[in-house]
């Protein structure tokens, strides 16, 4: 096989196997975004409560189901005190450590997010505007969507 035969058949490759898979990566770039500042999840001590849709993106992003199990109750934060024993003497406290801020590298995943939408965006663009067999383009794109909600369903 040729250098210039290998090229073509890897750039066909390329494009057939992105357009298949870009419905994926729209999926993954969005709902990764949506996980990124914990937008599918309640948080403890927030009224913030998630629409369902957000929740069944992560789950299906995390675990590949859409079956989201129930939360248990969370334990009371203070044990019962047994007046019958003594109290522990206190120990003298560590100092708490400072918190991370975690908002930096959540900013940089989002524009990875968003850079990973818009280039899979642009690369059906080209695929639509330099490759002549539309309807191929098209197949594959549909069996894209079709392919993952059918495996996700059994």
């Amino acid at each position: 096989m040729s250098s210039r035969a290998l090229l073509r058949y890897t750039r066909l490759s390329h494009l057939y196997l992105g357009v298949f898979i870009s419905p994926a990566l729209f999926f993954f770039a969005f709902s990764g975004a949506l996980q990124t500042f914990s937008l599918h999840e309640t948080t403890r001590g927030s009224s913030y409560k998630p629409p369902a849709w957000a929740v069944t993106l992560g789950q299906l992003h995390k675990k590949q189901t859409t079956v989201v199990p129930v939360r248990k109750l969370a334990p009371p934060d203070k044990p019962a005190i047994d007046k019958s024993q003594p109290a522990p003497s206190p120990s003298p406290a560590a100092p708490a450590p400072k918190p991370h801020n975690t908002l930096p590298l959540k900013i940089f995943f989002l524009i990875v997010a968003i850079g990973l939408f818009v280039s899979t965006l642009s690369g059906l663009y080209m695929s639509y505007k330099y490759i002549h067999n539309r309807s191929l383009i098209t197949a594959l794109l549909i069996a894209g969507i079709i392919v993952p909600i059918a495996m996700a369903m059994l």
